[in-house]
Formats: structure tokens, C-alpha cells, sequence
């Protein structure tokens, strides 16, 4: 991607510009940021996806006796007559399950792979919408049929209504409002309050960036190096020679805190350990994310594309594709680095790989990672 070039999806700016400018620093409002956009999912595909019990869905009521919230999978029959206002549902993850959503998160890759999450496409009657609430994470809010109403402020109160089941501001603060249409889009930074109510029947498509939580990220990375620790660090046994005889026999020694502490840093010294574990954390896919194996002889010979689910980054001496690491240099490196970048190499590319790395591209064929062009 030219991070260069001047795009009418962010109004103008070139991703570099927005980056410097907007990203996790203030929102962006893009009047007709894809022009003429026609949604490739419609109310009834949508309302197929949230009967599926591999998608991630919720229902949401704003209902005289207060809000409501359910998750799904929900069968068309159990969803409120459209007629009826107040209600939305959220589908999660959708570029997982329709290429033409894959297709449209391509648009944002000028952020990096390991922040991008999923889209999220909400539908709404007349009225209905979630509550004032914040993201702590990034956010572009993508009309794609009908109108939507947004409000938002820089509420310093973060403070949570009480006794609902939704996370909503309780002393929500507007600073400005705006009229989403069709093609609109509205970039948000992390924490910034928002309320977006529909007017009539209305759809959003939510991009958003996952930001990963210190004691989230400090639990893999050390989950990871326990798996590890054996052969990262060693076997050697504590020693104290020179323990004297104690009085308080149940006080821990010192020097054993010690020893203790010195194996969790020898640990921690290893950089290509933790670059690893890193990449493999960030590329695991979801707990409802599964891919569809083959059966029989492959032929990658003519190039291969990524399976929309599949994830796959690299750092300086690694690959890393669904959780899994590899170790690459040379031709092997700049082959599949190009295939995380681009999600598709062709055949005169994959001559260039060694023997062992057309072997892994099989392997990852048979495990419908990725696809044979």
C-alpha cells in the first residue's frame, strides 16, 4: 500500500497523514468516504449469520421497563418484528464469513495487521442503538444503509450506569453530532464517548482494532515461556552449601528467593523466545474460528491465497500463521512475507521457495489455511 498516495476513505488524507494526525489522537468524520458503497450483506444475510452458532451475536432491546441484552446464535423466529422500533442486533467478526467484508477491512491495512480485530455490522429499527457508551480500542463506523444519528464528547467521567446489562455511560457530555448517510464514515479514537441512534431502518459497519491489555498480553507471553522454560533455561538444580542452621525453619530462605528470581530473568533474555511467543499470540485465531481440512493431492504450483480467517505476520526472523511460528530467511523469508503482505503469491514466487517451505505451504493447504489458485 502506498501510505503516500491521498485516499477519499479518509477524506482526503493519505494514511500517513491520518496516522499522524488522527490515530489514537482525535476523531475524523469522512463525508462519502466510499462513494456509491452498495453493502454486499443485506438484513437477511445478517439475520442468517446471527442464527449460526459459529458467529458471535447479541440482541439489544431499549424497552419501556429498560434495556436488554442477549446473545445468540438467534433463530429468525426469536428476532423482534422489524416493525417494531428500539432494537438492534450486532453481528461480530462478518470478514470472517463473507469475502466482500474481507475485502473492505483490506482497505485499512495502512494500520498494522497485529492491531486490526474484525467488522462488526450492527442492524437497527427506527430509535434503537446501544446506549452511550465508549471503545477502548480504535474504531471506523462505516454507514451502509440507511441513516444513523451519532453524538460524541471527550467525557472525562467514564463512570457505568448501574444495574444494566450493557456498559453505559451514565453522565454522557455531547461535544458534536452528526448525520451518518450511506457511505459516510466516522473514525473514533479509544475512549472517546459516542451514542448512535438510528433513524428508520439502519445499518453500521464497525471496523475495529484490538489493543491488547498489559496483564493480558504479561499472562501469554509467561504461559508461553512456562511451556518453554525446561529447555530455554535449564535443569540445574538450587544449591546452598553454605545454608546455616535456622530456628525458623518455616521463613523462606533468601537466597532461595534469589535463585528464584534469577531463573525467571534467564528466562526473559531470550528475545527470539518472546519475539516467538509474540507473533503466536497475536496470529492464534479466535476460539470460534475453525478452518475446513482437504482431502487428497494438492497443487500449489500455480500460487496460493490466504484463507480470508487466516492470520499470518512476521517479524525479522519469523513467520507466523495461526498460532504457529517458523524460522526463515533468504528467498524463504521474502516469499512469505510477500504472501502476509499481499494474502496471495503466484506461481513463479513459489519456485523460488526451498523444498521445505513448499512443504509447509502444502501442509497448511490440507489444513485449509490457505487455498491453491
Amino acid at each position: 500500500m502506498n501510505t503516500e498516495q491521498a485516499l477519499a476513505l479518509l477524506g482526503g488524507l493519505s494514511p500517513s497523514q491520518f496516522m499522524k494526525r488522527h490515530w489514537q489522537k482525535k476523531p475524523l468524520l469522512v463525508r462519502n468516504a466510499i462513494p456509491g458503497f452498495v453493502p454486499c450483506v443485506g438484513r437477511a444475510d445478517l439475520v442468517a449469520l446471527a442464527g449460526d452458532e459459529g458467529v458471535e451475536s447479541r440482541l439489544i432491546v431499549d424497552s419501556p421497563k429498560g434495556w436488554k441484552m442477549k446473545h445468540g446464535p438467534f433463530p429468525k423466529r426469536s428476532l423482534p418484528p422489524f416493525s417494531q422500533n428500539k432494537w438492534t442486533f450486532l453481528v461480530q467478526g462478518v470478514d470472517l464469513h463473507h469475502d466482500g467484508v474481507h475485502a473492505l477491512m483490506q482497505q485499512f491495512r495502512f494500520v498494522p495487521d497485529a492491531r486490526l480485530d474484525d467488522v462488526m455490522i450492527s442492524y437497527a429499527t427506527d430509535g434503537g442503538g446501544v446506549g452511550p457508551h465508549f471503545d477502548s480500542y480504535d474504531v471506523f463506523l462505516l454507514q451502509a444503509h440507511g441513516q444513523r444519528r451519532w453524538r460524541i464528547g471527550r467525557n472525562k467521567d467514564l463512570t457505568l450506569q448501574s444495574g444494566v446489562p450493557l456498559k453505559i455511560l451514565q453522565n454522557f457530555e455531547a461535544e458534536e453530532e452528526f448525520l451518518l448517510n450511506p457511505g459516510d464514515m466516522l473514525y473514533l479514537p479509544p475512549k472517546y464517548a459516542h451514542d448512535g441512534v438510528a433513524k428508520g431502518e439502519c445499518m453500521t459497519w464497525s471496523m475495529g482494532f484490538r489493543a491488547p491489555q498489559e496483564g493480558e498480553l504479561a499472562r501469554e507471553l509467561l504461559l508461553g515461556l512456562a511451556d518453554e522454560a525446561f529447555d530455554g533455561v535449564g535443569d540445574a538444580l538450587y544449591r546452598d552449601p553454605k545454608q546455616a542452621a535456622v530456628s525458623s525453619s518455616a521463613a523462606i530462605p533468601q537466597a532461595l528467593a534469589g535463585f528464584a528470581r534469577q531463573v525467571v530473568n534467564k528466562a526473559l533474555q531470550n528475545p527470539q523466545l518472546l519475539d516467538s511467543l509474540l507473533g503466536e499470540y497475536l496470529t492464534e485465531p479466535k476460539a470460534h474460528v475453525w478452518f475446513d481440512g482437504t482431502q487428497g493431492e494438492l497443487d500449489v504450483s500455480a500460487g496460493v491465497q490466504l484463507n480470508r480467517r487466516t492470520k499470518m505476520m512476521y517479524d525479522r526472523q519469523h513467520i507466523f500463521i495461526n498460532g504457529e511460528s517458523f524460522k526463515v530467511g533468504g528467498r524463504d523469508a521474502i516469499a512469505l512475507r510477500q504472501l502476509a503482505d499481499d494474502r496471495v503469491i503466484n506461481g513463479r514466487k513459489v519456485k523460488t521457495l526451498s523444498a521445505d517451505a513448499k512443504y509447509a505451504l502444502l501442509d497448511w493447504a490440507s489444513a485449509g489455511w490457505l487455498q491453491a489458485l
